[in-house]
């Protein structure tokens, strides 16, 4: 990311994220979600405020332009990675951000080891990557119900069909 803004320091880089999470680890609970988050709508609002409150730390991994493309398509993001992330870590609900480019945050999941592993309620908790692994060290996985009627998706087709 080049350029910066007031909320960069909520932005980290694999390295960083790391060190952050050793500080945070002995005094709080971290919970961890992840997701596209293109066009940040009242949805995703809910889901973040939701996932804050299972814990004192709330990290989000976001997925990269890239990883974007190849799971969504070539017409997807509508943001880049960089506005998607400000956005993200301009909310008070959020503690941190880190883009990460695979095709599932497992490694990410792995480095960090989240005492809670959030995902949308579309997911079963026995098919939510990482679930194993944060289960095998006494984490816990949990999903949140989404608000009926907003999607990016959704939103997209809203402005194709005018």
């Amino acid at each position: 990311m080049s350029a910066k803004t007031h909320f960069s320091e909520k932005i980290f880089d694999l390295d960083s994220i790391i060190e952050k999470v050793n500080n945070w680890k002995n005094k709080n609970h971290i919970v961890f979600t992840n997701g596209c988050f293109d066009i940040l709508h009242l949805g995703h609002i809910d889901y973040l405020f939701k996932a804050s409150k299972l814990g004192d730390k709330l990290i989000v991994g976001v997925n990269t332009d890239k990883c974007i493309q190849s799971i969504k398509g070539k017409s997807r993001p509508i943001q880049n990675e960089f506005a998607r992330a400000s956005i993200l870590a301009s909310l008070s609900c959020v503690d941190a951000v880190i883009l990460f480019d695979d095709d599932t945050p497992k490694q990410l999941i792995e480095l960090i080891q989240p005492n809670t592993l959030v995902k949308g309620a579309d997911y079963k908790i026995k098919d939510i990557v990482g679930r194993d692994f944060v289960i095998s060290y006494g984490g816990n996985v949990e999903t949140i119900p989404f608000l009926e009627g907003y999607s990016t998706s959704h939103i997209i087709n809203s402005i194709k069909d005018g």
